[in-house]
């Protein structure tokens, strides 16, 4: 089966692929348009339709597999689809969509293991408690999630594998800085994102959930720390160690401006919201990296500035 990415540019193609994201635009003239993200097992790619239709707004839903024939094209130096044609996937043709969700190669079960293995570093006892239950509650989605809806680790599994790429960095740097305090820093770094499984509506065709669009999931996880310690029979505020919990967790993103309401004030705080920003910068590299040719630049990266990253003829 042909993909993705496997279409040289400029190349015309006709294959099935799923609709990740379809957003509904005006362009200049008045007209209604389809932004289409398509995806299938190599990666996602953007295509857009224009002068679309009532009824094809209506029928070309995210989640739903289409036979897509266009062209391989590029735009502001990232690979785009030049869609000539767009139908719904029949009866008798492969429409499950399951076939083309994007996956890390990692098995849930090699994750669970290392997962376990970081758990029983946590001694401080309140902070067990919360993260292994809000871990075994959540279980489920966060070793199936994505860690985003598009920029990094945006594939099934991409939030338990982010989250376990964060624990092995943070593990090596505990060498280098042994007075950071383990249950902070492996509690922390578990639960940051585990509010990504209320705040994005699943795997097949990620959006944001209305909770997720109105607070985020910062707030969502501040929340359910506090709800879970309760139900625990634990005092959220006045535990000292569920409040600095609850710090590395608000302040992960590290600046006001990029969504944390506070600033980290904690060493186990800072490290994080580092270790954060580097695998998820690490993560987007990778991805372009592993679609160029050694000797060429990669296309832009959006998140990174538009930047290009060059990859290197030689091992």
């Amino acid at each position: 089966m042909t993909l993705l990415y496997d279409v040289e540019q400029g190349a015309q193609f006709g294959i099935f692929v799923l609709i990740k994201a379809a957003d509904l635009r005006t362009a200049r003239n008045g007209n209604p348009f389809i932004a289409f993200r398509f995806q299938d097992k190599s990666g996602s790619m953007d295509g857009m339709y224009w002068s679309a239709k009532d009824d094809e707004i209506e029928r070309f839903q995210p989640g739903r597999v289409v036979f897509l024939k266009g062209r391989r094209d590029t735009y502001n130096g990232q690979p785009q689809v030049k869609i000539e044609a767009l139908r719904l996937a029949e009866v008798d043709e492969p429409n499950d969509p399951k076939i083309y969700v994007e996956s890390i190669e990692e098995s849930t079960d090699e994750l669970r293991e290392v997962l376990n293995d970081f758990l029983y570093r946590i001694h401080e006892p309140s902070i067990s408690r919360v993260v292994r239950r809000i871990l075994n509650d959540y279980a489920e989605d966060f070793f199936s999630y994505p860690a985003a809806k598009r920029m990094h680790h945006a594939v099934a599994g991409g939030l338990s594998l982010h989250t376990i790429t964060m624990l092995r960095i943070a593990d090596q740097l505990k060498t280098i800085y042994p007075e950071l305090n383990e249950s902070l820093l492996f509690g922390g770094i578990i639960l940051h994102d585990i509010g990504k499984t209320i705040e994005l509506s699943g795997v097949l065709s990620t959006e944001y959930t209305l909770r997720g669009k109105l607070q985020g999931h910062i707030v969502i996880m501040d929340e359910l720390i506090d709800r879970t310690s309760v139900q625990l029979g634990l005092n959220p505020d006045e535990n000292e160690a569920i409040i600095l919990l609850k710090h590395v967790v608000l302040s992960h993103h590290g600046q006001l401006d990029y969504g944390s309401p506070v600033m980290p004030q904690l060493m186990e705080a800072e490290l994080i919201h580092h270790i954060d920003n580097m695998d998820a910068k690490m993560n987007m590299m990778t991805n372009a990296l592993a679609q160029t040719e050694k000797g060429e630049f990669s296309a832009q990266i959006f998140a990174l500035d538009r930047r290009q990253i060059y990859k290197p003829n030689f091992d």
